[in-house]
């Protein structure tokens, strides 16, 4: 039997299932070629998930991280909710250190947040079951802050920031500096992120002398390369937020303030088309999180800085829905959660 690390045979079947008694955890083949999820042209061994974030905490969760209430300095506070509730989110915790327009991005267990208004460098790490303080992971390399955040169930991508295009990655299971990654098609600012296990989709954003644009990006999560372009949003916009199931990628509100959802297939290329309304406008900038099912959106300015939490099904259209309050105002904050599209 190939170690676990080493490249199947040729004569493996995809979907073929295996016991790895090295990691003690079972495994499926994934075929090729690269670009479908793989890393080589024959495929590659990929754990099967044996158990979900409803086992781990009673239903998948997100986490609301730093942000800005006010005109003031950012805020080192952690809110979860459980998504597939309704209700005023709960305090977790607390960041490192104050942060506004910061980025985050996440496994089944781990919620990490990188970087910050003023070129923090800073990435720490929380345990999503769990609640309490986060822990210093690594940092960014270059500093930046308000890059857009996305991950599969093993990687961690960081995209563009103030005002650079590069992307850079971690492996979210170990600690220690982001790596370079690739580029964005353009440097960007307060744009935003979603994916599949396989795909990062980086979407809109701030470039100078064009205050918002457009203009969505791709990547395959598990190689390294520049992005591609995908498409584009139906409106141009900076400061939105992002999340996704396996399927679905949605894009909602951002600057000028816009109330805008849209939508992607991320196994296709295109543009985005129009999935309906969030309960009011906001930009600068809201943040969102996502179960299987549901995405829901939180803080952003309205145009003031709001607390508000909506939610949407994903695989249906239409207007979002209140859900309750952030423990605070907030714009500027950012949100992961342990049930993402990412994780497959």
């Amino acid at each position: 039997m190939p170690l676990p690390n080493e490249t199947a045979p040729l004569t493996v079947i995809p979907g073929a299932i295996r016991f790895n008694t090295d990691s003690m955890k079972l495994e499926y083949y994934r075929g090729g070629p690269v670009g479908f999820g793989t890393t080589t042209q024959t495929g590659e061994w990929v754990n099967l998930t044996t158990d979900s974030p409803d086992i781990q905490t009673g239903g998948a969760r997100g986490l609301f991280m730093g942000g800005q209430p006010g005109s003031g300095p950012g805020v080192n506070t952690i809110d979860y909710i459980t998504i597939s509730t309704t209700g005023n989110a709960i305090s977790f915790g607390s960041l490192t250190g104050s942060v506004k327009h910061t980025s985050s991005c996440s496994s089944s267990t781990r919620g990490i947040r990188g970087g910050g208004f003023g070129n923090q460098n800073t990435i720490d790490y929380i345990a999503v079951s769990s609640t309490g303080n986060a822990i210093v992971f690594g940092s960014l390399t270059p500093s930046t802050y308000s890059a857009g955040g996305c991950s599969s169930s093993t990687r961690g991508l960081f995209g563009g920031g103030y005002i650079i295009n590069v992307i850079q990655y971690i492996t979210m299971a170990s600690t220690g500096n982001a790596v370079d990654f690739g580029d964005l098609t353009q440097a960007r600012a307060y744009g935003s992120s979603c994916s599949s296990s396989t795909r990062g989709i980086f979407a809109g954003g701030y470039i100078p002398t064009i205050i918002s644009q457009n203009t969505i990006d791709f990547v395959t999560i598990s190689t390294l390369g520049n992005a591609a372009d995908f498409g584009d949003l139906t409106t141009a916009r900076s400061g939105l937020a992002s999340c996704s199931n396996a399927v679905r990628g949605l894009f909602g509100a951002g600057a000028p303030n816009q109330n805008t959802i849209d939508f992607v297939t991320i196994s296709t290329l295109g543009n985005a088309s129009d999935f309906g309304d969030l309960t009011s406008a906001r930009g600068y900038t809201n943040a969102a999180c996502s179960s299987a099912t549901r995405g829901v959106f939180g803080g952003g300015y309205a145009p003031s800085v709001t607390n508000t939490i909506d939610y949407v099904t994903i695989m249906s259209v239409g207007n979002a829905i209140d859900f309750g309050d952030l423990t605070g105002v907030k714009g500027g904050p950012t949100a992961c959660s342990n049930g993402h599209g990412g994780l497959g």
